[in-house]
């Protein structure tokens, strides 16, 4: 395969967005003459590093450039007599990488570790000289870089390497912005290589560092890494996705014209903003197309709005549904409820009198940089307000880091979904294991937040879409979640496998036995991995639980009282036998409906039972029923309780307290720890129902009470 049939750079016509973007290309041979030169001045910046130096300025209008200076001088003298397969002086590499990285905006601190992050590991640099010539920080992302570095993505590569990229990752996230940017610059340039290697390289970028790439919020270099994966692994679709742009180049496109009406609307309402028109990249245009089918022009891009408050959001989507026609299915609010991976935007859909349909982007020109550029417009994730506080909290940590090498440091700007992995790596069995597990949470694309009620305090818990109220209970609770035997979902009692969506709040139960212990059917509903691996291994440790019979077939416990009692309720008909519907169990004061059945008795029933519905449309007759003076009245009752011993005791001294007497009570064998009751009971007085309920959901470890 050439170089050209897998680079799409090759083809400048075929990428419009890069033009759009502006983004700077490096002259390798201009670089490679510059680097072989040599610095210049030591009063100014080697002309090698003038366009980083100038891309950094744009977003750090501040910064302290000499610090960038000091390394490229060690980085170019480094690597002096180094060079590239692809013939350039090696130094034009960690340049390149520092470029893309000063064009996303970050920090002095990142691009001085860009510079750098290939001498430790291939000239004689050390880590004490990094650490005394630049400090703490870029020594520790330096490090992290070369862990990185030493992984070996091949077919037989040790799965064990990949749980320190993520340690190195979790540990500082600027560690995996230099090596994703290193591995763009790689893919920019490898068309020199053998065929084979360009498609092993295409997919373990695919499989790996795309995804964390997506998961870092870094979407202009996961763009274009999609892109040139595109060519090299599916050449012939590439192909034809090319000739489709080209086409729709030499067409009219209705884009601009939208963009011009959508200026227009927010001029007269008074909303400063710019409007863009955003070509899609190379695989958005191929996904689109197996979707839709044929392509019409306002299917090539999308229009992009920048404001500069969030309320300034919502007035723009105003507008635009007001002045335009929306199309409703394609409205999602991602600042109210931002994506897993920092990413904040209003999307809508519009319809134009032409016909034509244009997806719209609302955004913040802040939302706008960290959709770029994801976790590397953060900036620095130890700096503070102050610069002494700064100074003080980055020493610490560095320091802290310094006397352990191996030692967490906890990154503030840490997504969620990073801290699950960091948190289950170090549980899981084996290496095997956590590589597929691994490459199965890179493999989710959503992320939901749901909210966390357990009596005393309110939090989020971010779970992979798809998730149940099991892996809810592993990530509030840990090992505890053993014990879990149920959950409340939004208010209503739920099982352990119902599934979870956005938003949420889950009350989870758990057992006061302390032998309790999961089910092997968890393992058909867990979705995280700390979830499975826990449950896993709590199965392994109890054969013989794992292995118990259900006891689902025993019969239930039932105690009868010693007298029925008579209904309290009259029907209107001579003679009749009433009788009160078990399904519903009214009393007094329920507005009730009697019915006729076999036998001329009546059947009383509440009004909204589900069974009057029933009665009226098959033709039953009705009767009549009120209730006696007397205030005594019968009512089932069904307790939902976690299982311990002498809880039906418990239950029945509650009930005897209240002046009650029981009819009948039937106990359930218990279900993963639950148990139920149904007490049919008699009431000296029906308004002493809701005192009765209450002191029997006061019993320890009963958590609902109802009537039937």
């Amino acid at each position: 395969m050439s170089a050209e049939a897998t680079n799409p750079e090759a083809h400048p016509e075929a990428r419009p967005e890069l033009r759009r973007r502006g983004r700077t290309r490096l002259d390798l041979r201009r670089l490679g003459r510059a680097a072989l030169l040599g610095p210049t001045s030591r009063d100014r910046l080697p002309d090698a590093i003038g366009h980083v130096a100038e891309a950094h300025r744009a977003h750090h209008p501040d910064a302290d450039l000499s610090i960038l200076r000091r390394a490229y001088l060690l980085a170019e003298t480094s690597h002096r007599g180094q060079m590239r397969k692809s013939g350039e002086p090696y130094i034009t590499h960690p340049l390149a990488v520092t470029l893309i990285l000063a064009e996303l905006g970050a920090e002095t601190t990142t691009l001085t570790a860009s510079l750098l992050h290939d001498t430790v590991e291939d000239t004689d640099v050390t880590l004490d000289q990094v650490r005394t010539e630049f400090g703490d920080e870029v020594c520790f992302i330096v490090d992290g870089v070369t862990k990185v570095e030493k992984i070996d993505y091949g077919a037989a590569a040790e799965p064990e390497t990949f749980r320190k990229m993520l340690v190195a990752t979790g540990n500082d996230v600027r560690v995996m912005s230099i090596k994703l940017a290193d591995r763009l610059h790689n893919m920019r340039t490898l068309g020199v290589m053998r065929p084979e290697k360009q498609a092993r390289i295409a997919k373990v970028t695919r499989d790996v560092l795309i995804p964390l790439a997506e998961r870092l919020g870094v979407q202009a270099l996961k763009t274009e890494l999609e892109d040139l994966v595109f060519a090299i692994l599916h050449p012939e679709e590439y192909e034809s996705t090319r000739a489709l742009i080209a086409a729709h180049a030499g067409e009219r496109d209705p884009l601009p014209a939208i963009a011009d009406s959508v200026r227009a609307v927010l001029r007269d309402a008074g909303i400063a903003a710019e409007v863009q028109v955003r070509p899609r990249h190379f695989v958005s245009v191929h996904r689109i197309a197996r979707t839709r089918g044929e392509l019409r022009g306002s299917d090539f891009g999308r229009i992009l709005v920048l404001v500069g408050e969030n309320a300034d959001c919502y007035g723009v989507l105003g507008e635009l549904h007001t002045c335009f026609t929306p199309v409703i299915s394609e409205f999602k609010d991602f600042i109210a409820t931002p994506k897993f991976n920092l990413y904040q935007s209003l999307h809508t859909a519009v319809a134009t009198p032409e016909g034509y349909v244009a997806e719209v982007i609302v955004r913040t020109r802040q939302m706008h940089r960290v959709a770029e550029a994801g976790v590397v417009a953060l900036g620095n994730p130890y700096a503070t307000a102050t610069p002494d506080t700064a100074a003080t909290a980055t020493a610490t940590a560095t320091a802290d880091a310094a006397t352990d090498p191996d030692e967490e440091r906890v990154d503030p700007t840490r997504p969620g979904w990073l801290s699950r992995l960091l948190d289950w790596q170090q549980s899981a069995p084996d290496p095997d294991t956590f590589w597929t597990v691994l490459r199965a949470e890179l493999a989710q694309d959503r992320e939901i937040t749901v909210f966390r009620d357990d009596g005393s305090a309110t939090g989020t818990i971010s779970l992979p879409a798809g998730a149940s109220c099991i892996d809810a209970a592993y990530a509030q609770h840990g090992e505890a979640a053993h014990g879990c035997i149920g959950a409340r979902v939004n208010g209503r009692l739920t099982s352990l496998s119902s599934p979870l969506s956005d938003g949420d709040t889950v009350q989870l139960l758990l057992a006061q036995d302390a032998s309790s212990g999961p089910a092997a059917e968890w393992l058909d509903h867990a979705r995280t991995p700390a979830a499975r691996i826990a449950i896993s291994s709590w199965l392994e440790s109890h054969p013989d639980r794992a292995m118990a019979p259900t006891s689902a077939a025993r019969a239930p416990l039932s105690v009868v009282g010693a007298r029925g009692g008579g209904a309290n309720a009259v029907a209107d008909l001579p003679g009749a036998t009433v009788r009160l519907a078990g399904c519903c169990t009214p009393v007094p004061p329920d507005a009730v409906a009697g019915f006729l059945v076999r036998g001329g008795a009546v059947t009383v029933h509440r009004i909204h039972c589900a069974a009057v519905a029933q009665m009226r449309a098959v033709g039953r007759t009705s009767v009549a029923v009120h209730w006696r003076a007397t205030a005594d009245c019968r009512v089932t009752l069904l307790a939902e309780s976690f299982g311990r011993p002498h809880l039906l005791a418990d239950l029945t001294e509650a009930i005897a307290r209240e002046g009650v007497e029981v009819v009948s009570a039937t106990v359930e064998p218990p279900v993963e720890q639950r148990v139920r009751h149904t007490y049919t009971l008699q009431l000296p007085d029906a308004a002493g129902l809701p005192a009765l309920m209450r002191a029997m959901r006061d019993v320890p470890g009963v958590y609902d009470v109802r009537r039937a």
